[in-house]
Parts: C-alpha cells; structure tokens; sequence
C-alpha cells in the first residue's frame, strides 16, 4: 500500500448499513454518511469519491457482513485493504474520545490508511477458488467446535455416572466403535444389560483389531462401582443421543474434507503446500486462506512475524533482556504451522533440528514453535520459487 492515493475510504461495516469516511491526503474529510448494504448505493459513492483520482478502500471486516463492499469495490476496479481489530482498537486509542461510534470507527479507518499504511493488510485478489474455500474451511471450524463440544458432553456425563468406564471410554469416544456401543447400549447400565456378546458383536465390526479388547476393558470397569449415582437413569438416555449426534458431525466432517480436498486440488499452490511434510488438506487449506501466495509480505521473517511464531525481544537497560514467544498475530494460520509442525515429527530432517532443541534444554511446545519459525522460511520459499518441497541433501563433514 506505497501507491499515492487522491482518497482514502474507510467503511466501518455492519448488517443493515455501513458507515463510511473519505479523507484527502491532508486529512480533509470528503463524505461522512451512513450507506445502505446495497449494491447500487455503494457503487455510486465509490464513483464519486473516484472523480477526485485514485480512491483507495479500507474496511475492518472483509469476509461475511462486509462481502458486498469489497466485491462492489473490486468491480469498480479500486484498491481494498484491510485494517484487522487489533490494529485497530490500538489506533483508536490515539483519537481524542471515548465513544464507540460507526462514524468514528470509520475515521479511524480511514485515518490509518492515510497516516499507517504499514498497518493495512491486502483483500484478496479475487480468487474464486480460495474464496469458495474459505466457506468450506469455515463450516469445517464450525463442525471441529461442535464436536469438540459434544465429546465433552459425552466425557463429563460418563464421569459424573461410572469414572471407572469413561477412563476406557472417554479417551476413544470419537471412535466409530465407542459411539455405536454408546448408540446401542447407552451408558452403564445399558452395556451390562448388553452382555459380552453384543458387545463383541458390535465392537469388533467397527474396530477388528480392538475390538475384542476393548469389550475386556469395558467389562472389566463395569465392577468397579457398585453405586448408582444420581443422575445415571436420565444420562442412560441422554448418552445414546448424543453418540447419535456426535457420529453425524464427524461424518459431514468426512464430506467436507472430500470437498475441500477437490477444491484444494483445483487451486495451482495446492501441489506446493501439500508436498511439505506435514501439511495435510485441511492445513493446507487455512495456510493457502491465511498467507494466500505470499506476495503480500516482504520476507519469511514478516510471514512469521504475521503468524505470531517469531520471538519478541524483552529488553530494559542493561538488567533484563530476552526473547519470548509472541501472543498476538493470526492465531489460526499460528495454529495451521503448529500443527503442521508437529506432524512433521515423521520427518527425519525436522525430527533431528526438534530435537537438536530438546536437547538445547527447550520444553515441547518451544521446540515445535522453533521448528514452525524453521519450516516458515522453507514455506515462504516454496510460495515465492512455485517450487514444491525438496528434502535437503547433507553436507558431508
């Protein structure tokens, strides 16, 4: 965001309408009004704001509610950017008042663009196929949450009625095994009523390795306690439904991975990012959604810097100093490279530098944090060469 701009729009979004300020390089303010979430509007007030030379656009939310401004204003063929709510809560500070107002959200948008650019982070360019994506990535979120919650459910029910079984349970209850027991049986009472060979029947269908162990284990917690603790007569039909509605979440989490695999296929980095080791679909995925190509940032040190992976320096005079890790950045693409990083632990080039860390005296998480900030500046590479991932050949002593 170097270019000279005539005009500087800042839109503070909303569902009914937004709010929008234009200013002049000299801070001059050139509209100050409410818009309507029409398309007609916003194309008329982008048009007169552009009589004046290049317009530049900025809003505070890009996806959702604020779609149709940056879609509008990509059409007319100006420039969008992107003011994130962190960056923009510390700006405000430096405004005079205390009011929280769409008028002056959007002076303070504007005001940035003008007076930060550094500030700004760059709209995507209009790519059919991340914006597609992001919907399909977004209601996978939304599907890990729910289950996430619902496995929870299961887990604290079964603790509250039999600790003993949810020990053997609770650790696999995601398990089609565990989930068609819970579906069938319900909860302790349910499964001693099942007996042995239903059990068996049910578990090794689901789990032929395991199954028959896990039947042994099961049973073998059932007499541990010979109470009935209050509550157990409605979690025996509680449980089953919830089994019921946590294996319907985890199989349209299947079909949403097939989907964002076929779109992440059709997208020309797909090849790129999948190659590294540990980068699978769906990390991929939020990578390619986060970083989109990598244009938008001057080094693998800015990459990481936006990721929240690089170590913040602590120093004050000569007695404290320091490097921490970082709490701010994007903490889905931080989680993205995290988890990558751990599931590159396969990798003997990235098990050897994780424990060269261990050994240096790191804990767990510290080593895979430096392992992410390590495999961000081969990512970075890949993004900018096209090339994919090439296992690095050792230099002879």
């Amino acid at each position: 965001m170097t270019q000279a701009y005539a005009v500087f729009c800042g839109i503070d979004v909303g569902k009914g309408e937004h709010h929008a300020v234009g200013l002049d390089p000299n801070g001059k303010r050139l509209f100050d009004k409410a818009l309507p979430n029409d398309e007609s509007r916003l194309r008329a007030v982008f048009d007169q704001l552009a009589t004046r030379g290049r317009l530049l656009i900025v809003v505070d939310q890009p996806n959702t509610i604020g779609a149709l401004p940056v879609t509008v204003a990509r059409a007319c063929g100006h420039d969008i950017a992107y003011l994130p709510g962190l960056s923009m809560r510390r700006i405000a500070d430096l405004y005079p008042g205390q009011s929280k107002t769409d008028a002056r959200d959007a002076h303070i948008i504007a005001g940035a663009a003008r007076t930060m650019p550094h500030t700004l982070r760059r709209v995507d360019t209009g790519d059919e196929t991340l914006t597609e994506l992001g919907v399909l990535v977004g209601f996978d979120d939304d599907l890990a949450g729910e289950a996430t919650r619902t496995s929870n459910r299961i887990r604290g029910l079964l603790t509250s009625i039999h600790p003993a079984l949810e020990r053997v349970l609770g650790p696999r209850v995601a398990h089609p095994a565990v989930l068609e027991i819970l579906s069938r049986c319900g909860g302790p009472e349910g499964i001693r009523a099942a007996g042995r060979r239903k059990l068996t029947t049910i578990a090794t269908k689901h789990a032929p390795r395991m199954g028959a162990r896990l039947v042994e284990e099961i049973l073998a917690a059932l007499p541990a306690q010979t109470v009935v603790v209050p509550g157990s007569r409605s979690a025996e039909s509680v449980l089953p439904k919830l089994a019921d509605s946590l294996k319907t979440v985890l199989l349209q989490r299947q079909q949403v991975a097939v989907d964002i695999e076929e779109m992440l296929a059709d997208h020309p980095l797909s090849q790129v990012l999948t190659s590294m080791p540990g980068i699978g679909v769906r990390t991929g995925a939020r990578i390619l959604l986060e970083v989109g190509d990598g244009t938008a940032f001057a080094s693998a040190g800015h990459l990481a810097s936006y990721a929240g992976i690089a170590p913040i320096t602590h120093r004050s005079g000569s007695s404290i100093r320091g490097e921490f890790p970082s709490r701010s950045g994007n903490h889905k693409l931080k989680r993205a490279l995290f988890l990558s990083a751990f599931a590159a632990l396969h990798d003997p080039t990235s098990r050897a530098y994780y424990d060269r860390k261990r050994a240096e005296g790191k804990k767990h998480n510290a080593a895979l944090i430096c392992l992410a900030r390590r495999r961000c500046d081969v990512l970075y590479a890949m993004l900018k060469t096209k090339q994919p991932y090439r296992t690095p050949t050792p230099i002879p002593a």
